[in-house]
């Protein structure tokens, strides 16, 4: 059980905690809470109470004795039964569901609104009938007076079905293009319907015509509220006769009064993420609303935050428990949580042990700071040679260490360390010591890679800064800074080569620049060294060497290319130079290659020959084909010309074909014929 507070309102988690595995045998798993405290103090308030993966939807029976949750994978319901603490029936159906409701007061009788725009009624023995509507449904509510269901969805229609007589009743036709959600007041029954558009319209189902007309979108729109995109109704809530509260898809809860077209409060969840579910909580006068990170307890009245509850998994619904201070919620992880709220109202009969257990926490509060107390560790204690003390009274264990009496520990450490002092006056003499340090000139610690460009940052960034102040601005961010450019000034694969050519015509002064850098590398590694040895430095060191470059800066960019080209024409020359006396100094050696066998060879003339051929025309390509006899034209019976020509065979073809030639020439030598073989009956008879 894990316990929380927000605005001194205790939250206490009752699923939190490690599950054991179902597989683990019952003596496996009390050998685990012998061995683990964790799982020994955790609380199991329902057995098994979690879906295989995702669960999407979590009701409380009217008689309040079954939870019914639906979830994946593969989508099922589970009952859980409250007097026996356990899951009573488990049933799988054949598409995932949208949303449910349970039409008695315990579980016989149910309705399924399903992905696949299926309609599925559950009995108490099982599956009873289904059905299919014409669009895909996305919300519908039971009207009971009427025995009707009101289905809306991706259409503009709501379709009735009723239950009594078996079949779908005339649509009631809307303007809106879609519709989310929708709801039937408990005391006069007006249907309302929350459409794309942000409207909410509502209907009086004995005349089945439109009474009313509210638009959410608008009044949603607040000057504390920033919204992207038209805010679209995501759920709908009545409390009592008059009241009704609108959950958008921009992530404002709007409370309204029938009587008024204009909210009485406008609540933004500053998320930006659709409403989930809105219940009401009767007894203190809170609008318990959910997106899919958080749920929020607000008072109706004045809009007062009263507390809130942040699951660590996205929330898919939220199920109030009737008359009590239990909260259930349906999220994208397998176990469903539970919490319970002292304040929100009593425990479910149930589970009454509950507010014993909450009561004994509170009167025997655990404190967790201790000021006449010091934490030690157990190395510390083996340095004040306090280690028998462990498992006395004199020691309380806390974590990984231990609580001990501040007197005890100053005593131990007095006569441990008798030179305590001497160290607290050193100690007070060096922080003297960098504090007079810090009014003089600040060195500057340079990397190892990359000096040159660091130090160029750092000056850019003085710059900036000296800008920054003038115009009362932010500060950049600095490479040196960034842990994405970290390896640049560590890894030497990463040094800038200042010496290739890209970077010399680049960066035609950087040259003339570098050297005055290299200068002030120089006095920075001499202030170092001096730092190190504690002596002082002369001041006016390094302006003095600024100041005799100053004029440097004054040439023109023009001469620099130039000098830079001429620098690197003459490289060039070296290295030409360089590579002709290699090329004297080594002596060409001829290569021999082997042919292949069955090749032969032939000259590199050959491939010029063919270059020649292929400039020719077409005609003197054949003429040259027939005189070399691989080119046939004849003429035909119709008029036409027919030519054939005949592929040039390698010399493994031919000799191939030459083998097979001979082979069948030995084979006619030896085969013998069969003419001395005859009959002496003549023909050959049948067998009998």
């Amino acid at each position: 059980m894990q316990v929380s507070s927000l605005n001194e309102v205790k939250i206490y988690s009752l699923s939190a905690g490690r599950s054991l595995p179902e597989w683990l045998s019952d003596r496996k798993k009390r050998a685990l809470q012998k061995k683990d405290v964790d799982i020994r103090r955790r609380i199991e308030l329902i057995q098994d109470f979690e879906m295989p993966t995702v669960s999407t939807k979590i009701k409380v029976s009217r008689d309040g004795q079954y939870i019914m949750a639906v979830g994946t994978y593969k989508p099922r319901i589970r009952c859980f039964d409250t007097y026996q603490l356990s899951q009573k029936f488990e049933r799988c159906l054949d598409s995932e569901v949208v949303t449910f409701e349970i039409l008695s007061d315990d579980y016989s009788k149910i309705v399924f609104l399903q992905c696949g725009r299926f309609v599925e009624f559950h009995s108490q023995h099982g599956h009873y009938y289904r059905t299919r509507i014409p669009k895909f449904g996305r919300d519908f509510s039971y009207h009971y007076p009427s025995c009707d269901l009101y289905f809306v969805g991706a259409s503009s229609e709501v379709y009735r079905l009723n239950l009594e007589q078996g079949r779908f009743l005339n649509s009631l036709q809307t303007d809106a293009s879609e519709s989310n959600a929708c709801d039937i007041n408990p005391v006069h029954f007006l249907f309302a319907m929350g459409t794309a558009e942000g409207k909410v319209e509502c209907w009086d189902p004995r005349a089945r015509n439109r009474v009313g007309l509210l638009d959410c979108a608008l009044s949603s729109v607040t000057a504390d509220t920033e919204i992207d995109g038209l805010p679209s109704v995501s759920a709908l809530k009545f409390d009592g006769a008059l009241n009704m509260a609108v959950g958008t898809s921009t992530g404002q809860v709007l409370l309204y009064d029938l009587r008024s077209s204009n909210p009485l409060i406008v609540k933004d969840h500053h998320y930006g993420l659709p409403i989930k579910s809105v219940q009401f909580q009767r007894q203190l006068d809170l609008i318990i609303s959910a997106d899919s990170r958080i749920i929020k307890m607000w008072n109706k009245d004045t809009g007062k935050i009263f507390t809130s509850v942040e699951p660590e998994y996205e929330i898919n619904d939220v199920c109030l428990y009737p008359n009590s201070g239990m909260l259930m919620t349906a999220n994208e992880a397998p176990k469903m949580n539970i919490y319970y709220i002292p304040v929100l109202g009593p425990a479910p009969k149930w589970c009454s042990f509950l507010d014993n257990l909450t009561e004994e926490l509170e009167e025997n509060p655990e404190s967790t700071v201790y000021d006449d107390y010091k934490f030690v560790t157990r190395k510390d204690l083996e340095n004040l040679g306090l280690a028998h003390l462990i498992g006395s009274s004199l020691l309380r264990a806390y974590m990984h260490g231990f609580f001990m009496d501040i007197r005890l520990y100053h005593k131990a450490k007095m006569m441990a360390n008798p030179f305590a002092y001497e160290e607290y006056r050193r100690e007070k003499i060096r922080q003297k010591i960098e504090e007079t340090r810090a009014q003089r000139v600040q060195l500057k610690k340079l990397p190892k890679v990359n000096k040159e460009l660091a130090l160029k940052l750092i000056e850019e960034e003085e710059e900036e800064q000296q800008v920054a102040r003038k115009r009362k601005q932010k500060n950049l961010p600095n490479l040196l800074k960034d842990d994405r450019f970290k390896v640049m000034f560590e890894n030497p694969d990463f040094q800038v080569d200042e010496q290739s050519e890209e970077f010399r015509l680049l960066n035609p002064l950087v040259s003339k620049i570098s050297e005055k850098r290299k200068r002030k590398l120089k006095i920075l590694e001499e202030l170092e060294a001096e730092n190190q040895e504690d002596e002082e430095e002369p001041e006016g060191k390094a302006s003095d060497a600024e100041s005799s470059e100053s004029s440097d800066d004054e040439k023109g960019w023009v001469e620099e290319v130039r000098k830079q080209r001429k620098l690197l024409r003459q490289e060039e020359k070296v290295k030409r130079q360089e590579r002709l006396k290699e090329d004297q100094q080594t002596l060409l050696k001829p290569q021999f290659f082997e042919i292949k066998e069955g090749e032969e060879f032939r000259s590199f003339k050959d491939s010029a020959k063919k270059q020649k051929l292929m400039k020719k025309t077409l005609g003197d390509r054949l003429k040259l084909e027939e005189k070399l006899g691989t080119l046939n034209v004849s003429d035909t019976t119709v008029g036409s010309k027919q030519a054939t020509f005949k592929l040039k065979k390698s010399e493994q073809q031919k000799k191939q074909q030459e083998a097979e030639k001979q082979h069948r020439q030995e084979r006619k030598t030896l085969r013998r014929s069969a003419n001395h073989l005859k009959s002496k009956c003549g023909r050959g008879r049948l067998f009998r």
